[in-house]
């Protein structure tokens, strides 16, 4: 039972990440700028986070408590990755399909495998090796590649789009080796301020706090805020210590099928049949790859 539940809880968070291109393009289409959303994601999903964090740190004994021997700023550094991540990602969005954006995200899976094998001299097995040689074939079909020609889309979006591939990449691995003595809480919070402190110097996106504002960004903000950035790591953290890690890996993948088809139900974009097929054929190679 507590398997099935953590199984649940992973599959949902995954399926949070899922659903945020489509809010972020209905944001767009609502007249904001990269600026606003990223900004207002960053700044509610940090509040909410920090709020979550005091109301149950108060409520721990002593015993409880984390022994931390990492410092705060390190991880609110290591934060910045996840800025990094969302200004480039909606970017893409903002200039290429959402049911494409996620596909060209999606190559952090032998983006992941290569930044190991160079870096830290992790040799991919050779399961993992025709993976991610099947994963750029499939790509091709999920992108619509096959249908059209490449001048059917945003060349810059595409680049955008393998741009924060490579910097999710780097965020997974960052994340998985810096802050992991905090209450994932707390971790989150301060990542997500580092984020934040991206954005706000970068971008500016101080028309937030102007008075004459759209309010609309403050209910687009949530939405981002609690499925991108409050609900997945809390469902991940109670989640992936109940499952092994190859079947967290393969329920992960569902933010894949999740954002086409809320682009194609919600935002009415254009998915062939052989997009669908690629779509899962990568699929079927992640759980090929972590299948033991």
């Amino acid at each position: 039972m507590k398997k099935f539940k953590g199984a649940l809880a992973v599959f949902f968070g995954a399926a949070s990440f899922g659903i945020l291109s489509t809010f972020v393009k209905k944001s767009y289409a609502a007249g904001f700028s990269l600026g606003e959303v990223t900004g207002i994601q960053a700044l509610l999903g940090m509040l909410l986070l920090w709020v979550m964090y005091f109301l149950t740190s108060a409520k721990k004994s002593s015993s409880q408590r984390f022994s931390r021997t990492t410092p705060s700023w390190k991880i609110i550094v290591a934060g910045l990755s996840t800025g990094i991540v969302s200004i480039i990602y909606y970017k893409c969005v903002q200039l290429v399909p959402a049911s494409i954006a996620i596909v060209l995200l999606m190559q952090f899976i032998w983006m992941s495998a290569l930044i190991n094998y160079i870096v830290y001299k992790q040799k991919p097995s050779t399961r993992q090796a025709l993976g991610i040689i099947a994963i750029l074939f499939a790509t091709v079909f999920a992108t619509g590649a096959m249908e059209s020609s490449f001048s059917d889309l945003s060349l810059l979006g595409i680049c955008f789009g393998l741009l924060a591939a490579l910097a999710y990449s780097i965020f997974i691995i960052v994340n998985g080796k810096v802050g992991n003595d905090y209450p994932p809480v707390q971790k989150s919070a301060l990542m997500v301020t580092g984020a934040a402190t991206l954005i706000f110097t970068t971008l500016q996106p101080f028309s937030l706090f102007d008075p004459e504002t759209d309010m609309l960004i403050y209910q687009y903000g949530l939405l981002l805020a609690v499925f991108g950035t409050v609900l997945p790591p809390f469902l991940f953290a109670y989640g992936m210590p109940k499952i092994d890690i190859a079947l967290g890996s393969i329920l992960s993948a569902v933010e894949l099928p999740v954002a086409v088809a809320m682009s194609y139900f919600v935002l009415h974009e254009k998915v062939s049949g052989i997009q669908w097929a690629g779509v899962a054929m990568i699929l079927g190679i992640v759980v090929w790859i972590n299948y033991t």
